[in-house]
């Protein structure tokens, strides 16, 4: 992995695909484990949970169910401060086993808001997991109960991260060079 360019901006490595893959299959072992039996239903959060989404559910051995539902609140490289959603969930979630599935959990504003939604919904439990997770940026307390890697409050690129649009297809994760 080498330095890259994204637009006006240099990112450095920062977690490769065999590191990424470590805890993606660590992360369906836990979960296998404690769903066996119940089918849940995943809620992938979009844009950027896709790739996650994908190769986790591809590890799972359980029946399960995954749907898909688009909230953002970034804009370049800074949250907007508002949560956007622009596809609904068309899922009963009365008394089903529920697993929302981030790419990434900063300021938990995004989950903060949605997960009320959820709870709204009476599902049976209600879990996140989440490849990444920045404490040091976090302003509403989640608790993310599938946890890939916390990683530093810096913005980070690929693997389903994206800085205007661009780099959600590499494989990798990058970090921004500051400066």
């Amino acid at each position: 992995m080498a330095v890259i360019q994204v637009n006006d901006k240099k990112f450095q490595p920062y977690l490769t695909v065999a590191q990424i893959d470590e805890q993606i299959k660590r992360l369906a072992g836990e979960i296998n484990r404690e769903y066996a039996g119940k089918r849940p239903l995943f809620i992938a959060i979009l844009n950027g949970s896709f790739m996650f989404a994908s190769d986790l559910f591809k590890e799972l051995e359980i029946d399960a169910e995954i749907c898909f539902i688009k909230l953002a609140s970034y804009k370049g490289t800074r949250s907007t401060g508002h949560v956007i959603t622009s596809i609904g969930l068309d899922e009963p979630l009365k008394d089903r086993h529920v697993i929302v599935v981030e790419d990434i959990v900063d300021t938990g504003k995004t989950l903060n808001e949605f997960l009320p939604q959820l709870v709204a919904q009476q599902p049976a439990s209600l879990k996140i997991a989440s490849l990444l997770h920045k404490p040091d940026a976090l302003v509403h307390p989640i608790k993310i109960d599938y946890l890939g890697f916390s990683v530093p409050n810096k913005f980070l690129l690929g693997y389903g991260l994206d800085y205007d649009g661009l780099g959600r297809n590499l494989r990798e994760i990058y970090q921004l060079i500051e400066g």
